[in-house]
Protein backbone atom coordinates (compact mmCIF):
# COMPACT_ATOMS: atom_id res chain seq x y z
CA UNK A 1 0.00 0.00 0.00
CA UNK A 2 1.66 3.47 -0.96
CA UNK A 3 2.37 4.90 2.05
CA UNK A 4 2.26 8.39 0.56
CA UNK A 5 -1.38 7.49 0.63
CA UNK A 6 -3.15 10.58 2.68
CA UNK A 7 -3.95 9.11 5.67
CA UNK A 8 -7.78 9.92 6.37
CA UNK A 9 -8.29 7.81 2.43
CA UNK A 10 -5.71 5.47 3.74
CA UNK A 11 -7.80 5.17 7.11
CA UNK A 12 -11.18 4.82 5.48
CA UNK A 13 -9.84 2.20 3.19
CA UNK A 14 -8.73 -0.06 6.00
CA UNK A 15 -11.96 0.86 8.21
CA UNK A 16 -9.67 2.20 11.07
CA UNK A 17 -8.39 5.61 11.93
CA UNK A 18 -5.03 5.47 11.83
CA UNK A 19 -4.13 9.15 13.05
CA UNK A 20 -5.95 11.87 15.67
CA UNK A 21 -6.67 13.59 12.80
CA UNK A 22 -8.41 11.04 10.77
CA UNK A 23 -10.73 9.95 13.41
CA UNK A 24 -13.62 12.86 13.07
CA UNK A 25 -13.61 12.01 9.38
CA UNK A 26 -13.59 8.39 9.55
CA UNK A 27 -16.77 8.68 11.92
CA UNK A 28 -18.68 10.74 9.55
CA UNK A 29 -18.38 8.93 6.33
CA UNK A 30 -17.09 5.09 7.76
CA UNK A 31 -16.85 3.56 4.29
CA UNK A 32 -14.51 3.06 2.14
CA UNK A 33 -13.33 5.54 -0.09
CA UNK A 34 -14.41 6.23 -3.90
CA UNK A 35 -17.43 6.65 -5.70
CA UNK A 36 -18.57 3.32 -4.87
CA UNK A 37 -17.41 2.89 -1.37
CA UNK A 38 -20.89 2.68 0.28
CA UNK A 39 -21.77 -0.34 -1.75
CA UNK A 40 -18.96 -2.94 -2.02
CA UNK A 41 -19.45 -6.06 -1.71
CA UNK A 42 -18.43 -8.91 0.56
CA UNK A 43 -14.67 -9.85 0.24
CA UNK A 44 -13.56 -13.05 -0.08
CA UNK A 45 -11.74 -14.92 2.52
CA UNK A 46 -7.99 -14.15 0.80
CA UNK A 47 -9.22 -10.39 0.50
CA UNK A 48 -10.21 -10.55 3.94
CA UNK A 49 -7.16 -11.65 5.07
CA UNK A 50 -5.08 -9.31 3.06
CA UNK A 51 -6.99 -6.54 4.09
CA UNK A 52 -6.69 -7.31 8.31
CA UNK A 53 -2.59 -7.72 7.38
CA UNK A 54 -2.36 -4.31 5.54
CA UNK A 55 -4.65 -2.85 8.81
CA UNK A 56 -1.98 -4.46 11.47
CA UNK A 57 1.19 -3.15 8.58
CA UNK A 58 -0.41 0.23 9.00
CA UNK A 59 -1.24 0.75 12.89
CA UNK A 60 3.01 0.28 13.11
CA UNK A 61 3.52 2.33 9.70
CA UNK A 62 5.86 -0.71 8.68
CA UNK A 63 7.25 -2.22 5.25
CA UNK A 64 6.05 -5.60 4.45
CA UNK A 65 9.33 -7.38 4.82
CA UNK A 66 9.80 -6.25 8.27
CA UNK A 67 6.11 -7.52 8.73
CA UNK A 68 7.15 -10.66 7.64
CA UNK A 69 10.27 -10.66 9.57
CA UNK A 70 8.24 -10.15 12.71
CA UNK A 71 5.67 -13.06 11.96
CA UNK A 72 9.24 -15.12 11.00
CA UNK A 73 10.17 -14.57 14.33
CA UNK A 74 6.34 -15.08 16.26
CA UNK A 75 6.22 -18.81 15.03
CA UNK A 76 9.30 -20.00 17.03
CA UNK A 77 8.36 -18.14 20.09
CA UNK A 78 7.00 -21.73 21.99
CA UNK A 79 4.00 -21.69 24.59
CA UNK A 80 2.03 -18.63 22.52
CA UNK A 81 -0.03 -18.26 19.78
CA UNK A 82 1.75 -17.04 16.71
CA UNK A 83 -0.82 -14.69 16.51
CA UNK A 84 -0.60 -13.04 19.96
CA UNK A 85 3.35 -13.37 19.79
CA UNK A 86 3.17 -11.40 16.38
CA UNK A 87 1.55 -8.51 17.73
CA UNK A 88 3.75 -8.56 21.12
CA UNK A 89 7.00 -8.48 18.94
CA UNK A 90 5.77 -5.61 17.15
CA UNK A 91 4.68 -3.60 19.71
CA UNK A 92 8.53 -3.85 21.03
CA UNK A 93 9.44 -2.01 18.37
CA UNK A 94 10.99 1.30 19.97
CA UNK A 95 8.72 3.84 17.91
CA UNK A 96 5.67 2.07 18.81
CA UNK A 97 6.68 2.36 22.46
CA UNK A 98 7.50 5.78 21.92
CA UNK A 99 3.98 6.52 20.81
CA UNK A 100 2.27 4.31 24.09
CA UNK A 101 4.63 6.28 26.35
CA UNK A 102 3.14 9.80 25.23
CA UNK A 103 6.19 10.50 23.86
CA UNK A 104 4.37 11.10 20.23
CA UNK A 105 1.27 12.42 18.56
CA UNK A 106 1.06 9.63 15.98
CA UNK A 107 2.88 6.56 14.87
CA UNK A 108 4.68 8.61 12.19
CA UNK A 109 5.90 11.39 14.76
CA UNK A 110 7.47 8.76 17.17
CA UNK A 111 9.19 7.33 13.80
CA UNK A 112 10.38 10.92 13.00
CA UNK A 113 11.56 11.39 16.45
CA UNK A 114 13.48 7.96 16.76
CA UNK A 115 15.40 8.01 13.18
CA UNK A 116 16.45 12.08 13.80
CA UNK A 117 17.99 10.89 16.60
CA UNK A 118 16.34 12.32 19.66
CA UNK A 119 15.98 9.10 21.50
CA UNK A 120 17.57 6.88 23.48
CA UNK A 121 18.03 3.51 25.64
CA UNK A 122 19.80 2.74 28.51
CA UNK A 123 22.09 5.87 27.91
CA UNK A 124 23.46 5.21 24.43
CA UNK A 125 21.20 6.65 21.13
CA UNK A 126 19.35 4.54 19.23
CA UNK A 127 18.19 5.91 15.24
CA UNK A 128 16.30 2.21 14.73
CA UNK A 129 12.27 2.32 15.11
CA UNK A 130 12.79 -1.51 14.85
CA UNK A 131 14.34 -1.97 17.66
CA UNK A 132 13.16 -4.27 19.82
CA UNK A 133 13.15 -2.91 23.33
CA UNK A 134 13.73 -5.18 26.26
CA UNK A 135 11.86 -5.89 29.91
CA UNK A 136 13.89 -3.02 31.96
CA UNK A 137 15.04 -1.00 29.42
CA UNK A 138 14.82 2.70 30.59
CA UNK A 139 14.03 4.83 27.32
CA UNK A 140 14.13 8.87 26.97
CA UNK A 141 14.27 12.00 25.39
CA UNK A 142 18.27 12.85 24.61
CA UNK A 143 19.65 15.98 26.95
CA UNK A 144 19.96 17.62 23.98
CA UNK A 145 16.11 17.68 22.51
CA UNK A 146 14.39 18.29 25.64
CA UNK A 147 13.69 21.92 24.90
CA UNK A 148 12.16 21.05 21.06
CA UNK A 149 8.44 21.46 20.98
CA UNK A 150 7.25 18.30 20.25
CA UNK A 151 8.52 17.30 23.65
CA UNK A 152 7.33 20.52 25.71
CA UNK A 153 4.11 19.91 24.55
CA UNK A 154 4.52 15.87 25.24
CA UNK A 155 5.65 16.78 28.70
CA UNK A 156 2.77 18.65 29.44
CA UNK A 157 1.08 15.31 28.41
CA UNK A 158 -0.33 17.07 25.37
CA UNK A 159 0.08 13.97 23.29
CA UNK A 160 -1.73 11.69 26.11
CA UNK A 161 -4.78 11.96 25.04
CA UNK A 162 -7.48 10.34 26.99
CA UNK A 163 -6.20 6.29 26.09
CA UNK A 164 -4.28 4.67 29.48
CA UNK A 165 -0.81 4.20 29.60
CA UNK A 166 -0.60 0.65 28.98
CA UNK A 167 0.23 -1.29 31.78
CA UNK A 168 3.75 -2.95 30.97
CA UNK A 169 5.24 0.52 30.67
CA UNK A 170 6.43 2.79 33.51
CA UNK A 171 5.72 6.45 32.35
CA UNK A 172 7.15 9.90 34.05
CA UNK A 173 6.38 12.62 31.41
CA UNK A 174 8.02 14.91 33.02
CA UNK A 175 11.67 13.28 32.76
CA UNK A 176 10.38 12.19 28.56
CA UNK A 177 11.27 8.87 30.26
CA UNK A 178 9.61 5.66 30.31
CA UNK A 179 10.97 1.66 31.13
CA UNK A 180 9.31 -1.26 29.78
CA UNK A 181 7.97 -3.68 32.89
CA UNK A 182 7.67 -6.74 31.14
CA UNK A 183 6.50 -8.35 28.02
CA UNK A 184 3.11 -6.93 27.27
CA UNK A 185 0.33 -8.92 27.28
CA UNK A 186 -1.86 -8.93 23.65
CA UNK A 187 -5.01 -8.23 25.65
CA UNK A 188 -3.15 -5.09 26.84
CA UNK A 189 -1.82 -3.64 23.43
CA UNK A 190 -3.62 -1.33 22.41
CA UNK A 191 -4.25 -2.45 18.19
CA UNK A 192 -7.18 -3.29 16.33
CA UNK A 193 -6.47 -6.73 14.78
CA UNK A 194 -8.00 -9.88 14.20
CA UNK A 195 -4.11 -11.80 14.19
CA UNK A 196 -5.80 -15.24 13.51
CA UNK A 197 -6.23 -14.07 9.93
CA UNK A 198 -2.83 -12.53 9.43
CA UNK A 199 -1.36 -15.40 10.74
CA UNK A 200 -3.55 -17.46 7.83
CA UNK A 201 -3.00 -14.94 4.83
CA UNK A 202 1.23 -15.94 5.60
CA UNK A 203 0.24 -19.52 6.42
CA UNK A 204 -1.49 -20.03 3.34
Amino acid sequence: MNQSRPKVKKSRALGIALTPKAVKYFEARPYPPGEHGRGRKQNSDYKTRLLEKQRLRAQYDISERQMRLAYDRAKKVSGQRTGEALIIELERRLDALVLRAGLARTIYQSRQMVVHGHIEVNGRKVDKPSFRVRPEDVVQVRERSRDKTPFAVAREGGWAGDGETPRYLQVNLQALAFRLDRDPNRKEIPVICEEQLVVEFYAR
